[in-house]
């Protein structure tokens, strides 16, 4: 029974001192998890305080930067709108070019129905007038030669008339095959 009493003490003792251990390691423990969430706490109080600081900087920074890289794409923008004005100005002018063409096609075609047409009533093209015109002209000079160098006496317009009629014939008659008959016009009934 002396055993046993001696080791129901030890185990009292032990238990005891176990005990004393473990409320200081508890407490050890905890003295350690609160300085290490002060550390922590005080970290994070320190970065937000960098960040204020060095935020204002850092922002500053990348204003300047964004900036640059702005001015950078503008001057590229500029040189490329330069090629896509030119090429823009160039299909303009292609167009315009074809549209013209496709305009005097279409007024040649145009004035050609409107020729055909005049041709089939019967007016005289400009071809014809002015075959005619030179004709008047050689039929003028030639009255002119066989009027002679003398003036004529002026006589009522009724007369004037009644002369160059018959001269007008015997001009006709000279001037050979070259006149061309006249077409008669319907009479009115």
């Amino acid at each position: 029974m002396a055993k046993f009493k001696k080791a129901a003490k030890k185990t009292a003792s032990s238990r005891s001192s176990s005990s004393v251990d473990m409320q200081a390691q508890a407490e050890k423990l905890s003295k350690t998890l609160s300085e290490s969430a002060q550390q922590i706490w005080l970290a994070g109080v320190g970065a937000f305080g960098r960040a204020q600081a060095e935020g204002t900087k850092l922002f500053e920074g990348l204003v300047k930067e964004g900036l640059n890289l702005e001015q950078t794409a503008r001057k590229f923008a500029g040189t490329r709108t330069h090629v896509v004005r030119d090429v823009v100005e160039n299909r303009v002018d292609q167009a315009r070019e074809r549209a013209t063409d496709t305009w005097d096609r279409l007024e040649k075609v145009f004035e050609d129905r409107v020729q055909r047409a005049l041709t089939k009533l019967g007016v005289p093209g400009r071809d014809d007038l002015a075959d005619l015109s030179k004709r008047v002209e050689t039929l003028t000079a030639e009255l002119r030669r066989q009027g002679g160098g003398s003036p004529a006496r002026k006589a009522p317009a009724h007369k004037k008339a009644a002369k160059a009629a018959p001269a007008k014939k015997a001009t006709t008659k000279a001037a050979g095959k070259r006149a061309t008959p006249r077409k008669k016009a319907p009479s009115k009934a």
